[in-house]
């Protein structure tokens, strides 16, 4: 055990539950807009690596470079997708969604946005969501959970399930106690920590490489970007995603005004073109660095072994802690998102009739984020859950596929119906996990049938449906007013 990078991790850890406990103590009365959604106050900086930070979970730093370092450039077009997804997700999505759920009755949740904006008294919208959000977010922070484990296990040689336990111990902790707020702060320091780690481990890498090794690789098919049109294809579906993705776009509902928001999405996207360069860096770096070893392979690790090769066991715990970074503002988000969408839209509503009252709102949203943390630390402790990669890949996948085309529809087309909305989510989730289970020998990523499926439902639902009212209209034209002004 190194107990230089073991002290630096528990610095870490410690300063991460304090920010909790500061939101805690300071917010007293918490109420339920300030707990999911920060009272709606997310300056651009922390709203923008909020976004990001959440977004970027372990696969960024473990799972993609991981996946570049042992199978070459045909998994450079994921970044690519993601690049191009993540900012036309800022650029037409963001300033829309923003206004158009405060327009709908101040919506806090995704579920509850999508319901409001069509003056609906219908539960079953909310009720299909947030099932997709139990299922897909248990499975996504089981990955993030899953990357914590492995992380202790290779630094401290402490047993895989205890460090899970651990890191999910931390995560709960300054979620349960701090809320949105809490999350997004957490997310802003790991962001900035993730970039730095992200830009200085490849290019040290690369500097410590003799003369000519750069493309001195031992497979001859590494440098072939283009050997497979599924990889292609697959790559740039990896960016439908992120018009569905809850914990991302959340972010987008809290900015404070349209004004922040359009600063806001110049520093994510900035941000995020950045730490996608430089995963591919670090696989492609990693390989010649390195040379292909399958333990680094099958355990997604070579970040990790490439920062303690390089740096002194102080400065690689500072580095490595970014994992720890991304892997928990990610893990925190997904946690905090299910948890608004069971007691937004499931217990306030239908379990309680909306007779719950603030604080019992929250302490529901925290026993369901206890549960959801169990249930991820169960798939993360079983050997067959998959890796990091493929978990991520999972849940991504449902989001996308799901949500994707009822949100953006919600936002640009004005004869959308709240039927085609329900249609739209589950079609768009039953098909992408049915294309998971029987057609994933295709090649072809399930996100992309499940999300032109979904689009295709809710489209055809809707113009077979009544045309949505005057009232509807109308806080669509509000909406749309709010997301052209500057306030």
């Amino acid at each position: 055990m190194n107990y230089q990078e073991v002290s630096v991790f528990i610095t870490y850890l410690v300063f991460m539950l304090s920010i909790g406990v500061y939101f805690f103590f300071r917010d007293k009365t918490q109420t339920e807009r300030s707990y999911f959604l920060g009272d709606r106050k997310m300056g651009a900086w922390v709203a923008a690596l909020s976004a990001g930070a959440s977004d970027m979970s372990a696969w960024v730093l473990m799972g993609l470079p991981t996946s570049i370092y042992a199978l070459g450039l045909g998994q450079v077009w994921i970044s690519f997708g993601l690049a191009i997804g993540y900012s036309l997700s800022w650029i037409f999505e963001a300033p829309r969604l923003r206004a158009f759920s405060i327009a709908a009755d101040d919506s806090i949740t995704v579920p509850q946005y999508l319901t409001n904006r069509f003056l609906s008294k219908s539960k079953a919208l909310q009720l299909i969501s947030a099932g997709v959000f139990l299922i897909a977010y248990t499975i996504y922070a089981a990955s993030s959970i899953k990357a914590c484990g492995t992380l202790f296990n290779t630094v401290t040689g402490l047993d895989t399930s205890i460090a899970m336990y651990l890191a999910a111990f931390i995560i709960i902790g300054y979620t349960f106690l701090g809320g949105f707020s809490a999350v997004s702060w957490t997310d802003f320091f790991q962001g900035m920590l993730v970039l730095a780690a992200m830009l200085i481990v490849p290019l040290a890498a690369d500097a410590m490489l003799a003369p000519g090794q750069f493309f001195v690789i031992d497979s001859p098919d590494y440098w072939n970007a283009f050997s497979s049109w599924q990889e292609i294809v697959s790559g740039f579906g990896w960016g439908l995603g992120y018009f569905g993705m809850p914990h991302i776009i959340i972010r987008f509902m809290s900015i404070k005004s349209q004004s922040e928001l359009h600063k806001s999405s110049k520093i994510g996207i900035t941000w995020t073109l950045i730490i996608l360069t430089f995963a591919a860096f670090v696989g492609i770096v990693g390989r010649m660095f390195i040379g292909f070893d399958e333990t680094v392979n099958s355990n997604s690790l070579v970040f990790v072994v490439m920062t303690r090769k390089i740096f002194p066991a102080i400065v690689s715990g500072v580095l490595l802690s970014a994992v720890l970074a991304a892997a928990m503002s990610t893990a925190d988000s997904q946690l905090l998102a299910a948890a608004s969408a069971f007691a937004s839209d499931v217990y306030r509503p239908v379990i309680r009739g909306n007779k719950a009252g603030n604080r019992e709102m929250i302490w529901a949203s925290r026993l369901v984020v206890l549960a959801i943390a169990v249930a991820a630390l169960i798939i993360a402790s079983n050997p067959n859950a998959g890796s990091i990669m493929s978990l991520v890949s999972n849940a991504w996948g449902v989001f996308g596929a799901a949500f994707g085309p009822a949100i953006m529809l919600s936002l640009f087309w004005k004869r959308f119906t709240f039927a085609g909305a329900s249609l739209g989510i589950f079609t768009g989730a039953v098909v992408d996990i049915c294309w998971l289970v029987y057609m994933s020998h295709t090649g072809i990523y399930e996100i992309i049938p499940g999300f032109f499926a979904g689009l295709a439902a809710a489209v055809l639902v809707s113009l077979t449906t009544p045309k949505p009212g005057q009232e509807v209209n109308a806080l669509f034209d509000k909406a749309l007013a709010m997301s052209m002004s500057q306030e």
